[in-house]
């Protein structure tokens, strides 16, 4: 595994289609031996050193052991090619071919995508869990795979995310007003505004210093990311709302995918399955890890009744609809998934 540590990151350059094929094809070689062998790159877009961050390491190595060297990744760790738009947007035109993160990203190209980040959608990591083996699913995928060209390998619920605030939050009411941050999604603006938030959006690695600046009073995330950017000590007070269960995806080009040999694809989709499986059974445990060292480093837990939270965005499920943030009667279908 070729795995580099911080340099200073390409710029992102648009390829038109026969630009995007000709890289994938400078991306081949082939070995003394006469087997094909493929450098490819993947972009990592955890900055904490976190869940995902080692789940997409683990692709990347284990990629590589099942492809038997055949398919070398070059690495590059967090947000070190930009932020996860930025990145989306390098892989879709192929100037790199893998990208990891969490799947409420695809909602900035296929709408239906916008349901992994409404709040108390899914009941528990095994709701999620279901969902991601429906039609419905399958269909969104397809879309995100035939519009944009991009193949989502595996994809899991990860770890729940919770709140981070300066100021205590007791309730739904402590909201009113907060600057919160939120990422470039639609439906996380959606989300805070409906729960009386002033949200403002801000790029995962830009937070601490939003906070520590004032710039936004709270976050929300998984609690072993918030860990490894230290989000706790510019927002001590932890709120466990598990508003929105997060989730682990690996996804690749689709061209670069069928570029490969049989055998090679399915390497890359064993791996992604593997890694996003080992995210999925690890994500309590570094829940559970990280609250404690959040604890001891000075973070204080509130406990924080959020039936209220929950009522608020169940009643604004029709306007979601409405100003369509996902198909009508999406919510409901996920809702009913067994």
């Amino acid at each position: 595994m070729r795995w580099r540590m911080p340099r200073l990151a390409t710029p992102a350059v648009y390829l038109p289609p026969a630009a995007a094929v000709s890289l994938v094809v400078l991306l081949l070689v082939v070995s003394t031996a006469g087997a094909q062998e493929f450098r490819l790159r993947f972009g990592g877009s955890d900055p904490g050193r976190g869940l995902l961050d080692k789940a997409t390491l683990k692709f990347v190595e284990l990629t590589e052991q099942k492809s038997k060297g055949r398919i070398k990744w070059e690495y590059f760790c967090c947000d070190q090619l930009g932020g996860d738009i930025t990145q989306i947007e390098q892989m879709m035109a192929n100037s790199i071919q893998g990208y990891g993160d969490v799947l409420d990203w695809w909602a900035n190209w296929v709408k239906d995508f916008s349901i992994f980040g409404w709040g108390f959608t899914f009941r528990d990591k095994e709701h999620m869990a279901r969902f991601l083996e429906s039609p419905t699913y399958q269909a969104m995928a397809d879309r995100l795979r035939e519009q944009n060209g991009v193949r989502i390998l595996a994809a899991g619920p990860t770890e729940p995310r919770v709140l981070f605030t300066k100021k205590p939050v007791t309730g739904l009411d402590s909201l009113a007003g907060m600057k919160m941050r939120v990422p470039e999604i639609k439906a996380y603006l959606a989300v805070w505004e409906a729960l009386g938030t002033r949200p403002s959006r801000v790029t995962w690695g830009e937070v601490y210093l939003a906070l520590k600046t004032g710039v936004v009073e709270g976050c929300e995330g998984p609690l072993s990311a918030a860990y490894g950017v230290k989000i706790h000590e510019a927002a001590p007070n932890i709120a466990l709302t598990n508003h929105i269960i997060s989730s682990a995806q690996i996804a690749m080009n689709e061209q670069a995918y069928q570029s490969l040999p049989a055998d090679l694809r399915k390497a890359v989709e064993d791996a992604a399955r593997e890694a996003v499986a080992w995210a999925r059974a690890d994500g309590d445990r570094a829940s559970a890890e990280s609250l404690k060292k959040i604890e001891a480093e000075g973070g204080k837990l509130a406990a924080v009744d959020v039936r209220p939270f929950q009522e608020r965005l169940r009643a604004a499920v029709g306007k979601a609809e409405a100003d369509g943030l996902w198909a009508r009667g999406l919510w409901q279908q996920v809702q009913a998934t067994k």
